[in-house]
């Protein structure tokens, strides 16, 4: 069976920069894409360097996979179902196929919590027009002095809100549930911020012309921008069925160099405890690309 020099799991920004790196390093590599990458639902990013009237998170994602196709990356449409290691060999297994490799980059990503019961459609819609929002850092600076309501409660909910006060001062914590789950000091934050508290249930989404509207217990609201504050998935299984270690809250562990406590095994982007960017996922993976090609070339001298 062949032996890839190196596989990589995901091709959202993360994974796509290691298969450009390990491409133009002459390396061998296989790149396995599912097609989720949480980059392709970004309307326009404002905070990417180089682009300052903003790109699609679709065209960047393109412009990324036709650079590393240029090089000889193979990217193909498959799910990793299962990830192992059988001596130096990693084998990895898309449903009844299986691939090995000397190393492998696990680029997976996580995936946002949406709130409950928001149509598919709806939600996709909202998205793409800025009506909903999940990353402050990436697009806090567009809902400067509008209306925002926040979808959470306890600490990460009052987190949230409180980053956002930074941009405006019409903000609302809106209770997914029943009541706010919030300590003292939570309150008390929120107090001093002026951030409005209002309880759950929170439902009956709709767009009405270029605002979005929530039910909540004290009637219908709309809004500029809706930020879901619910968590998200830290999609790091095929790291655990790898055995490598992995934080409480499932983020991949890493050493400086993106190495996992599993020899031969990286990680880079999201699914690694970091700051949900892109430039910074694009950065680790530079890190992880060059570590990797220098550790095969320690097993066997790169040349040509």
């Amino acid at each position: 069976m062949e032996v890839d020099d190196c596989i990589i799991v995901g091709a959202g920004p993360a994974g796509l920069t290691a298969a450009i790196y390990l491409a133009r390093y002459h390396l061998s590599i296989r790149m396995f894409d599912c097609g989720t990458s949480r980059a392709s639902w970004i309307p326009t990013s404002h905070n990417h360097a180089g682009f300052p009237d903003g790109i699609h998170g679709e065209e960047l994602l393109d412009r990324m996979r036709e650079q590393a196709a240029k090089y000889g990356a193979r990217r193909e449409p498959k799910r990793v179902t299962d990830l192992a290691k059988d001596g130096d060999t990693f084998i990895v297994t898309c449903d009844d196929e299986t691939y090995r490799a000397r190393s492998v980059l696990l680029a997976t990503g996580v995936v946002n919590n949406r709130p409950e019961g928001i149509d598919e459609q709806l939600h996709d819609e909202a998205l793409s027009r800025g009506l909903i929002r999940y990353c402050p850092v990436c697009d806090g600076y567009e809902v400067t002095d509008k209306r925002v309501g926040v979808i959470g409660t306890g600490e990460h909910g009052t987190a949230e809100a409180q980053f956002l006060r930074g941009y405006t001062a019409d903000l609302t914590l809106i209770s997914p549930h029943g009541d706010h789950d919030l300590s003292d000091e939570c309150s008390a934050a929120l107090d001093d911020a002026g951030i409005v508290r209002v309880a759950g249930p929170c439902g009956g989404f709709a767009i009405a012309g270029d605002k979005f509207e929530v039910e909540t217990s004290q009637g219908r609201m709309e809004f500029d921008s809706i930020y879901p504050a619910l968590g998200s998935v830290v999609r790091s299984g095929l790291a655990k069925s790898c055995s490598a270690e992995v934080t409480d809250k499932d983020c991949i562990i890493v050493g400086a160099h993106m190495e996992t406590s599993v020899p031969g095994l990286f990680a880079a982007g999201d699914v690694v405890l970091g700051l949900d960017q892109i430039s910074h996922a694009m950065g680790q993976a530079g890190v992880a690309a060059t570590t990797i090609r220098n550790h095969l070339a320690e097993e066997k001298p790169l040349r040509r």
